[in-house]
């Protein structure tokens, strides 16, 4: 498994889903979920993964999501460098 540092040079960003759902017992009742994960920009593909093992495993049918993504690490923000100072 990469790090987050590693996912973050590859172009992930930090995704935030607030997910509202009905409680299985009281229906009429909403919940809320905070789901944070790294994940790429547009197509979004480990928050709809995660919605869809949500819809294949979790009783609370969701009734919406939303969503904040923010890349972490932009091109112009790091640069590798090769070298090595020695301090006495």
């Amino acid at each position: 498994m990469k790090s987050a540092f590693e996912l973050q040079l590859e172009g992930y960003g930090l995704t935030t889903a607030q997910i509202l759902y009905h409680l299985p017992d009281h229906p009429h009742l909403l919940q809320t979920f905070i789901w944070q994960e790294y994940d790429l920009e547009p197509d979004f593909p480990v928050l709809f993964r995660f919605i869809d093992f949500w819809k294949e495993k979790i009783e609370g049918p969701i009734h919406s999501i939303v969503y904040a993504h923010k890349r972490l690490i932009g091109p112009n923000e790091w640069r590798n460098v090769n070298g090595e100072i020695i301090l006495h």
